[in-house]
């Protein structure tokens, strides 16, 4: 019985998050409201909430998830240092004057802009804000330059550094060393951030590539969509400007991700330097003031502490739910399933889709992936992949109407013109290009493990 109470808390917690209550309190509350009425009937044993304390501590004292608030640093200074604003004018000049050419520079722009900063909010609305008046004077279909705004913007989610794939590797690592335990394996090997950034590589860059194509398809099929008949007049733009306009983000590309690929820096430490390259660009570009520091400060403090307390949250629920048998249960349902890995894999990924249309990724990396991530690990799965394909899936969560954040945050900034309903079709596509990506890897999981096993090998 109490295995069923343990489904019957996360249906509630699903619940409690759709009516709007804060994740953190919804977590640890509706779990320790859950504990408390159980244990009356004796149906929970509440010594395991006195694993909790050493729980807090374990999170305080995570060098994984010091690079949460290094790389939020990072992706708000560079935020409000105007390198998107300049990389978008450069690149518009360059590929403007050809048929889909202003959507392929805010693909290429956001693609940067993912590698550079890792937050999908800000590169929305900074797109939003830059991008969208002018594609819609130049004759862009509202869909379409709405939905390569958004679906560019969520690059974020799986183009390292992504804060995404920081906290999903520090989620896996644990998930993989209590499978490792359940299985009777004592073995110091893990799953690190630094894999899962190597592993995303080259999905992220295929999705590039499928977004591209789309655009380019559609200004050669439907050129109506893409601009007016009348032909713009070309723009020349110098060399050096469009090198001054690039060289930051790509210093700082080189410099965060080529030192982790190197070996030469953690995923921590490279957080640490990708902080100090931008604060170094805002300086070179006379960018930053005292007051602009202490916006980005405040902003950093503010979303590291919200994913700090539902990281809290969360472990407060995972520990009511282990003590009710949920564990047990959901691994007693995968491994009961006909088809094995796949069925069992398909599973996740549907849940994962379905739950995206009303929960944020932190909420689902934190209180799902724990769940049935050991269980995952224990039937042979890559946690790299696995990984990979989370993260991919959490993405494509970022899209989907009604309840998509990358919606939300272009709504705010959008002009009244722009309805929502084409908003909604504007990033069908795209959807459909993430969920053909999310296949691909399931028939060929070699192209998130090559490169991992290429450079650690």
């Amino acid at each position: 019985m109490m295995e069923w109470l343990a489904l019957v808390m996360f249906v509630l917690v699903c619940l409690v998050l759709m009516l709007g209550y804060p994740v953190a309190y919804s977590l640890a509350g509706t779990a320790l409201i859950f504990a408390a009425v159980c244990s009356l009937f004796g149906a929970f044993d509440m010594a395991y909430l006195s694993a909790l304390p050493s729980r807090i501590y374990g999170i305080m004292t995570n060098q994984t998830l010091l690079a949460v608030p290094l790389f939020v640093f990072m992706g708000v200074m560079l935020e409000k240092s105007r390198v998107a604003e300049q990389l978008l004018t450069a690149m518009g000049q360059v590929f403007g004057r050809y048929r889909a050419g202003l959507a392929v520079s805010v693909i290429l722009v956001g693609m940067l802009m993912a590698a550079s900063t890792g937050i999908v909010g800000a590169t929305v609305v900074t797109m939003g804000l830059l991008s969208l008046p002018t594609m819609l004077e130049r004759g862009y279909s509202p869909a379409l330059a709405t939905g390569s705004i958004c679906a560019t913007g969520t690059l974020g989610q799986i183009i390292p550094p992504s804060i995404a794939l920081v906290l999903l590797g520090d989620v896996l690592s644990s998930a993989y060393q209590r499978a490792q335990l359940n299985m009777g394996i004592f073995s110091p090997e893990s799953v690190s951030v630094g894999d899962l950034f190597v592993g995303a590589l080259i999905p992220g860059l295929i999705l590039v590539v499928m977004y591209l194509l789309y655009v380019l398809g559609l200004g050669f099929f439907r050129p109506q969509s893409v601009r007016k008949d009348q032909p713009e007049q070309p723009r020349r733009l110098g060399i050096l400007p469009l090198l001054r306009a690039l060289m930051p983000p790509l210093i700082l590309m080189v410099l965060v991700l080529g030192s982790i690929l190197l070996g030469l820096a953690t995923p921590t430490e490279a957080a640490g330097v990708g902080a100090l390259g931008a604060l170094l660009l805002a300086m070179f570009s006379r960018q930053l003031s005292l007051k602009r520091l202490q916006e980005v400060m405040l902003n950093t403090t503010k979303v590291t502490a919200m994913v700090f307390l539902i990281l809290i949250g969360a472990s407060v629920f995972s520990l009511v739910f282990r003590g009710l048998g949920g564990e047990t249960l959901i691994e007693d349902f995968f491994t009961g399933l006909p088809g094995g890995v796949f069925s069992a894999m398909l599973v996740v990924m549907l849940v994962i889709f379905l739950l995206g249309f009303i929960l944020d990724f932190i909420e689902i990396t934190f209180v799902v992936v724990p769940i049935v991530g050991p269980v995952l690990l224990m039937m042979g799965v890559d946690p790299v992949w696995l990984g990979i394909m989370i993260a991919i899936n959490l993405q494509t969560s970022f899209l989907t109407p009604p309840f998509g954040f990358a919606l939300f945050y272009l709504r705010g900034v959008a002009p009244e013109s722009v309805r929502t309903s084409d908003m909604y079709r504007g990033v069908i596509p795209f959807i459909i290009l993430q969920l053909l990506l999310l296949a691909g890897l399931a028939l060929w999981p070699e192209l998130a493990t090559w490169l991992p096993d290429k450079i650690y090998s």
